[in-house]
């Protein structure tokens, strides 16, 4: 050997500078970067193999092949948590190599303050909640929603079975700070959101670059890369787009990937299976080395294994040994091995020969304590060894079996679990000596560390902390493991408060621990917690399992009672979960958290009593907690309490005055209450505070819409589908923007993209459908209601709508089921009632329908369309006092109608009464503006396609109530002409027949015009 210490790849290139053994694989790795990006040829590289195989080596020696082809590298060393993280470490890396991705970086800026806010324990963070389970309305007890008659507003139940309404509701009810459906989408879908926008920002930050090459290596302790799933996802399937040309991947771990995805080796993906080294790689090896003799060469291949690891351990000697400048003609007399043995274990032999050869004992020493951290620096080193041993960093982190990256250094696992397991039987004291002085070391630094961060939830938030309070644990374990574990165990609850990521991490750390310490107790504990984490539900399983044992103290049985609670409640599981708050409060009766998760879960259910207790004991514990008042206000508006919700509202603005969500919501209460105005300043300063709001921006575009400021909630919406081309609430809100307007067609448009984007959602579907409907499109707008209330068979919207389709269509029994089911759902629904009652009318069932819009006054008295529907059939009915009563209060409550004039002046007719001509004077008039495109629309002062065929329509009845025949021959004309759908057409034939009834001698004259109208509907689709 020479005489300077060698690194630890020397022995891999003693051999005239190239890499012994591995040569197909690199062959086929610098070929693929030989390859021009854009042709065909594998993007990912799959090594795997089992421990010292060499995985690490292969993958440091591809790095240098990457780095000589001038590619741009990135190497991420260790597991990582999850697909997130993995891009995070990319990310990371290529920052500091100048190539940054700073769009990503915000939006995982975002990603992570959104998974630390308290709020979204509502969801449990990103990373655990990649789909919601979403309990059906069945399951909620949310009240049903008030329909109003003529102005499309409503406040609609929870659609069942999506993640998207769902949140909404969540929102609506106790405040969520996912402020827009991309925050939603972040929380509940990170890898779906964060994906695309990292390969974008790649394909613009390595253009240029002929390569970027990715290494993620596992290690020896993980059976696999954490992001492999998602790397085959990104760079074969296309799942989250098309990623660069220019990017290569390279995975390591123990196990095999997935035999469903293997590709063909000249495909896409290239599987790299290493086993152990052959015999002739071995002799290659110790030939580099200037090992030859038989007997030398054949211990090394009976000691290693032919393990790579072992083998480079075998042969490099030892770092410490005197420097010589000829190497000895006998190996042997060099303290290489010098004869073969039979071993079991490999890995054991091969570190007794190692550490034989040290006479040295502060090196031996070294070499021992090293071992100890499962990963060290500087400091760490400084802390494990003996005070004389510290000179010796630099040479003991080139051992041959050591490898390290940006300052940090690990043994090679198979080498590394060999000496502990030496270390622990030959020297217990000194085993648990040394573990405790680095679990002191490892507090000392966390505390220090602590005195710096803010001392609400800081301990659990900072990586830093969180590094050192996991080692601080696993040396304690190692040192003790019976004193130490019920430490450990009540640790679990506070990691997976944190997020599931960090309770994999301390589970994997007990069984590292256990194994490493023999101490079954703790290994089974870490592997139990693992499998865990397998389940569907892996919070609650894993909490499941703490709790039925007698592991936590009363603070952790809390904490675990509340955090089961939490993952039932986002399963739908209510029953389940208020019983877990109840145990939560019951151990920690100052706990506001609690009390609030469990007014949370009352909300949902519908409780709206217990939630209001619940909140209110929160504010008893802190009053000055203004999101606990939000809270409680936002309860109090479910329950339509306006002064009160408006009473919190306000102490909260007060307590915040520059909390967007705050006034926001104080908004939303505004706008529910019909202030309008107030509203509005409120959603003015909430997107002035944080103008990328689209919660915020949507609300106040529907608060314009909900006035009648149409012009003006199309622009919000416009900026709102601006900012976020998905966002399915902003197309919908601006369809239903259209459709008041008239516009039917753009209407269409935006409500077909709505549903696109969300085709479960009930309310898109079902305002779809009443633009079918006011375009005469029948079976389009009942295609449409179907599916809305087969999405939801509780929304009243949608069923009403439903019946008042079939029953324009003339199809009087489907409309009465759908009314008859309507009014069971809701009996105070005057909707409902009422378009029951005109469904009988026209069926000629007076009696049912008059009792029908008598119950639909008692429960709105000034429904309009209700009272000139019972003037009518009082009408019918000869009751002519009360019909004229009732037409009055019409013509009272809307003096520019031309129908309230008409049906005034028809009754006055058929009563012989003087006045008639005059009201159907001025109901011509009024239909005349109408016919001339200048009359109002639905909620607005525009022209409304359609209102001339309706202006024409009502010009021919009022001529023929007048005896006018020539003029009503004209308009019928003029009607026709003006392409009325199968609506405009039967509702003008049911006006000619109670015109027919109220006066006789006019029947003769409307017998052609009835045929001609008869003619033109069955020539309609």
């Amino acid at each position: 050997m020479t005489g300077r210490d060698p690194s630890w790849q020397e022995p891999l290139r003693w051999r005239g500078g190239g890499f012994v053994g591995r040569r197909e694989e690199i062959a086929a790795f610098e070929e693929a970067l030989r390859r021009s990006p854009e042709g065909a040829g594998p993007v990912l590289f799959r090594v795997h193999g089992p421990a010292g195989a060499g995985k690490t080596a292969l993958l440091r020696r591809m790095e240098s092949a990457a780095r000589q082809a001038r590619a741009a590298t990135v190497y991420v060393d260790g597991p990582v948590a999850d697909a997130v993280g993995a891009m995070a470490a990319v990310g990371t890396q290529l920052a500091q190599q100048g190539l940054p991705l700073k769009g990503f970086e915000e939006r995982l800026a975002v990603y992570r303050r959104l998974r630390q806010e308290p709020v979204a324990g509502v969801f449990g963070t990103g990373a655990d909640r990649a789909a919601v389970t979403v309990p059906g309305a069945s399951g909620v007890g949310l009240p049903g929603p008030r329909l109003t008659p003529g102005t499309g507003a409503f406040v609609r139940a929870a659609d069942a079975e999506q993640v998207v309404a769902w949140v909404d509701r969540v929102k609506a009810r106790f405040g969520s700070r996912l402020r827009s459906y991309e925050d939603v989408r972040l929380v509940l879908s990170p890898l779906q959101v964060l994906t695309p926008v990292f390969l974008d920002e790649l394909a613009e930050a390595v253009r240029g670059r002929p390569w970027t090459v990715w290494f993620f290596d596992a290690g020896d302790r993980h059976a696999g890369p954490v992001p492999g799933t998602w790397l085959h996802d990104v760079l074969v399937t296309g799942r989250y787009g098309r990623p660069p040309a220019n990017v290569l991947a390279v995975t390591a771990g123990r196990s095999r990937p997935d035999a469903q995805r293997r590709d063909d080796r000249t495909g896409p993906v290239v599987d790299l299976p290493l086993e152990v080294l052959t015999e002739t790689e071995v002799r290659e090896l110790s030939a580099a080395a200037g090992i030859t003799g038989e007997r030398a060469v054949e211990a090394v291949l009976e000691l290693s294994g032919r393990l790579p690891v072992l083998v480079s351990t075998l042969v490099a000697g030892c770092p410490a040994a005197p420097a010589t400048t000829d190497r000895p003609a006998d190996p042997a007399a060099d303290g290489r091995p010098s004869g073969p043995a039979r071993v079991a274990d490999p890995g054991r032999a091969t570190v007794e020969q190692f550490l034989a050869r040290e006479a040295d004992p502060v090196r031996h020493a070294a070499v021992l304590a090293c071992a100890l951290p499962r990963e060290w620096d500087e400091d760490v080193y400084r802390a494990a060894v003996a005070e004389e041993a510290a000179p010796l960093f630099d040479r003991l982190r080139r051992l041959p079996f050591v490898t390290g990256r940006a300052g940090r250094h690990r043994y090679h696992e198979v080498v590394r679990t060999a000496v502990l397991r030496l270390h622990r039987e030959q020297s217990p004291d000194l085993w648990r000596e040394q573990h405790t002085r680095l679990a002191d070391a490892f507090r000392q630094w966390r505390e220090r560390l602590e005195d710096s961060t803010a001392p609400d939830g800081g301990r659990w938030q900072d990586e830093r902390l969180l590094g050192h309070r996991l080692e601080e644990t696993y040396h304690r374990l190692c040192a003790d493991p019976r004193a130490a574990l019920p430490r450990a165990l009540r640790e679990l609850p506070d990691a997976y408060d944190h997020g599931t990521p960090t309770l994999r991490r301390w589970a994997e750390a007990l069984l590292q621990a256990g194994r490493d310490a023999d101490a079954p107790a703790v290994s089974d504990r870490g592997r139990q917690v693992l499998a865990a984490l397998e389940d569907p539900l892996p919070g609650v399983a894993a909490l499941t399992l703490l709790l039925d044992g007698d592991a936590l103290d009363t603070p952790g049985r809390a904490l675990a009672h509340l955090l089961r609670a939490r993952d039932r409640r986002n399963a739908g599981h209510y029953e389940q979960a208020l019983a877990d708050y109840r145990a939560a409060v019951a151990l920690a009766p100052e706990a506001r958290r609690a009390h609030h998760g469990r007014g949370v879960a009352h909300v949902l259910v519908g409780r709206y009593d217990d939630a209001l207790a619940d909140f209110e004991r929160v504010l008893d514990l802190a009053p000055d907690d203004a999101r606990a008042l939000a809270d409680r206000a936002e309860i109090h508006r479910q329950a339509h309490r306006y002064d009160e919700a408006s009473a919190d509202y306000d102490r909260a603005v007060d307590l915040a005055p520059d909390d967007a969500w705050i006034l926001a919501g104080r908004g939303q209460a505004r706008q529910a209450a019909g202030r309008h105005d107030d509203a509005l300043a409120d959603f003015d300063r909430a997107l002035e505070l944080d103008p990328g709001d689209l919660w915020s921006l949507a609300d106040r575009a529907e608060t314009y819409r909900l006035a009648g400021r149409h012009d003006d909630a199309l622009a919000d919406y416009d900026r709102a589908v601006e900012l976020d081309p998905r966002n399915a609430r902003a197309a919908a809100g601006r369809g239903e923007t259209h459709r008041l307007a008239g516009r039917y067609d753009a209407a269409l448009a935006d409500f077909d993209r709505a549903v696109e984007l969300d085709p479960h959602d009930a309310w898109a579907l079902a305002n779809r459908g009443q633009v079918h409907q006011a375009m005469g499109r029948y079976d389009a707008a009942l295609a449409d209601f179907d599916l809305a209330v087969e999405l939801d068979p509780y929304d009243l919207w949608a069923l009403v709508n439903r019946a008042e389709t079939h029953r324009i269509a003339g199809r009087y029994d489907a409309a009465l089921a759908d009314y008859d089911l309507a009014v069971e759902t809701d009996p105070y629904d005057a909707w409902a009632a009422a378009g029951r009652a005109e469904t009988h009318r026209l069926a000629g069932r007076y009696d049912a329908a008059l009792a029908d819009f008598d119950n639909a006054l008692e429960l709105d008295p000034d429904d309009a369309w209700a009272l000139a529907g019972r003037g009518r059939t009082h009408r019918a009915t000869g009751r002519y006092d009360a019909a004229l009563a009732d037409a009055r209060r019409v013509v009272a409550a809307d003096p520019d109608d031309g129908w309230s004039h008409y049906e005034e002046g028809l009754t006055l007719r058929a009563m012989a009464r003087p006045g008639w001509e005059q009201c159907l004077a001025r109901a011509v008039e009024r239909f005349a503006r109408d016919a001339a495109g200048a009359g109002p629309g639905p909620a607005t002062g525009e022209a409304v396609p359609g209102e001339a065929a309706t202006g024409e329509g009502g010009l021919f009845v009022a001529h023929c109530a007048l005896s006018s025949w020539e003029e009503a021959d004209r308009h019928l004309t003029r009607f026709l002409a003006a392409a009325p759908h199968r609506g405009q057409v039967g509702e003008v034939l049911a006006d000619l027949d109670a015109l027919a009834q109220a006066i006789a001698s006019a029947t003769e004259h409307l017998r052609p015009f009835r045929h001609r109208l008869e003619d033109a509907l069955a020539a309609l689709p």
